[in-house]
């Protein structure tokens, strides 16, 4: 059910669309649905939340994913093709890494 002021969709770019739903679909078993050649939409669940740390505030939203096992979800995503900027490492609330996928944008995922 959609409701009024909650975020519905996250959109994200792809300069290699073909490569990133290859890499999205590899590292966290994602599934797309194609809208012509230049758009392809997922739908995996949404959770939010906004970070006030100026230290480390990006210019951009960044999307984090969730991992039961991190150190496996991390070889997983490497194995998939991604760049790790950010290393496991600790914060309030559990542990997280952050990754570049194909197309340059960088995500997170945590674990507790």
């Amino acid at each position: 059910m959609r409701d009024d002021g909650k975020i519905d969709y996250v959109e994200m770019p792809a300069s290699d669309l073909p490569a990133t739903k290859a890499f999205y679909a590899k590292a966290f078993g994602w599934s797309f649905t194609d809208y012509g050649p230049e758009y392809a939409s997922m739908s995996e669940g949404l959770d939010g939340g906004f970070y006030a740390d100026a230290a480390e505030a990006v210019a951009k939203p960044l999307v984090i994913l969730y991992a039961a096992d991190l150190e496996a979800m991390e070889a997983k995503v490497i194995a998939a093709g991604a760049t790790i900027v950010r290393p496991i490492f600790s914060f309030p609330g559990g542990r997280r890494f952050h990754f570049t996928d194909p197309s340059g944008n960088e995500l997170a995922v945590w674990g507790e």
